[in-house]
């Protein structure tokens, strides 16, 4: 894959780039600064209302379904749109969709500090997470249009290290906000801190980010958004509560109805691109080997990644009884591999080929396996400083695996449809995240209540649910593996 694209890049002010040309404007350091800002807040704000929920439900007075719609809310929202986020970006501007989705989630995020009431939170999560679906995948069609070559590549890595660090430290980051209690304001400071970073950024983004948008279609395909967007939301919403609610029949009928959406998704967008007629996603990205199964990693791979930070924190605060901020202090380990495997990426990312990338996902299955059989063996009894050197080489698969693969997948794509690849890559990433959650859950409580629900019980809880997690992590490999090609696009 060349780096040569046909994507219309317009600059204000300017004539078009033609296709395959440079960028009308020269790419600075602060483009990719601003979007990765963009990118940190609605990935952290994913993460850290996990650390928030005890104190938001005794402050609010919420019931445990409103207590789980903190999190689930903003995450079904936030997945259903994002493929929808980037065809918008595609029709009507990157920047201008980039920039329109951040003043809402702003202005969310201040509705979410100030709520005074359950049901106004539940509300603006779910406005929270809209918006950030239409900020987000803006971010890859942005790097993809403003950058060429290893400067691309490069700033891909930094994506991927965006997302795993917001990740990881989104637990720490959340105690230390709550603990510290700045002004009083106890778990409202996790939101109103996105405030003042949105408004540094959108200072700059006129500055740094020229305007682009994708070929192809001139209006909005408002049947695919439709069924793509209640399609995704049904399946992410039904596995989340169905875990909670013990797999009731409704959840199963609720699947069973989004296999039926996703079917007649298909057949309209394959008739849609037939006809010429710009279908939200263009089935011809799907034609390459590399991008379809990357894809599907992609997908594997944070199934395993996002299921093991809500597994290990339930382990350490209800297992071993540490505290928000203590809890968070041990993802610090997670994070140090994250960010040295990350760098390492970084610097060879022009020479990275589909095998290096599938020694990621192994890793982290191997860092996962270590993890299990220590927890397992320390019971409750003996330190959780143990786990560090486990939790580093599960930090070292995560960095190995999210900035390259990001990259070989992206660089697989169709380049004229950048906003909407991207858009799929991150309904990926946000989706299997989510549903992650759900099959860990759906192992973990299970197996918590079998062993008597008390703390002691936490331990093997943990260390079978990892099992799962472990083969994920294989199975992802093993996918990267039959993707064969050079992430680098020249």
């Amino acid at each position: 894959m060349t780096s040569e694209t046909s994507t219309e890049v317009v600059v204000e002010g300017r004539a078009p780039t033609p296709p395959g040309g440079a960028p009308a404007a020269a790419p600075s350091a602060g483009a990719l600064l601003v979007v990765l800002v963009g990118t940190f807040i609605t990935v952290l704000d994913f993460f850290i209302a996990n650390v928030a929920v005890p104190a938001i439900k005794a402050d609010l007075g919420a019931s445990a379904a409103q207590a789980q719609m903190f999190v689930v809310g903003y995450g079904v929202a936030f997945t259903a749109g994002l493929i929808t986020g980037g065809r918008l970006g595609d029709l009507f501007g990157r920047r201008r969709m980039f920039t329109l989705g951040m003043v809402l989630f702003m202005l969310a995020s201040a509705a979410c500090s100030l709520a005074p009431t359950a049901t106004v939170l539940v509300v603006a999560r779910i406005a929270q997470g809209a918006a950030a679906a239409l900020m987000v995948p803006q971010v890859l069609g942005i790097i993809g249009t403003v950058y060429t070559g290893a400067a691309r590549d490069r700033a891909f890595n930094a994506y991927g290290l965006v997302i795993g660090l917001a990740g990881v430290f989104g637990q720490f980051i959340g105690g230390a906000l709550i603990t510290v209690d700045i002004a009083g304001l106890s778990w409202r400071t996790i939101f109103l801190i996105n405030v003042p970073l949105c408004l540094v950024s959108l200072a700059f983004v006129g500055r740094t980010i020229p305007e682009s948008r994708g070929e192809g279609g001139t209006r909005l395909d408002l049947v695919g958004a439709l069924l793509v967007t209640a399609s995704l939301g049904i399946i992410v919403f039904a596995l989340l509560e169905g875990q909670e609610s013990g797999w009731p029949l409704w959840v199963w009928e609720s699947l069973a109805g989004a296999a039926v959406l996703l079917a007649v998704t298909v057949w309209h967008l394959r008739r849609r691109a037939a006809a010429d007629r710009g279908p939200l996603i263009e089935p011809a990205l799907f034609k390459g080997r590399v991008f379809s199964v990357g894809l599907t990693a992609t997908v594997v791979y944070f199934l395993a990644m996002g299921s093991f930070f809500f597994v290990l924190a339930l382990y350490l605060q209800l297992g071993r009884g540490l505290s928000p901020l203590e809890s968070g202090s041990v993802f610090l380990a997670l994070g140090a591999g994250y960010f040295g495997a990350s760098v390492v990426s970084s610097r060879k990312a022009a020479s990275v080929t589909a095998r290096r990338v599938a020694v990621g996902p192994l890793t982290l299955a191997i860092g996962y396996a270590a993890v299990a059989l220590t927890a397992d063996r320390l019971d409750t009894t003996g330190h959780v400083l143990w786990l560090l050197p486990a939790l580093l080489v599960a930090g070292l698969g995560m960095g190995l695996t999210t900035g390259p693969l990001t990259n070989l997948v992206l660089g697989a794509a169709v380049p004229e449809h950048a906003a909407s690849a991207s858009g799929l890559l991150n309904t990926a990433q946000e989706g299997g995240a989510a549903v992650g959650v759900a099959i860990a859950g759906a192992v973990f409580f299970p197996t918590l209540a079998d062993a008597g629900g008390s703390a002691g019980a936490y331990p093997h809880a943990f260390a079978v649910t990892l099992v799962p997690l472990i083969v994920l992590g294989l199975l992802a490999s093993a996918l990267v593996l039959a993707a064969p090609g050079r992430t680098a696009r020249r």
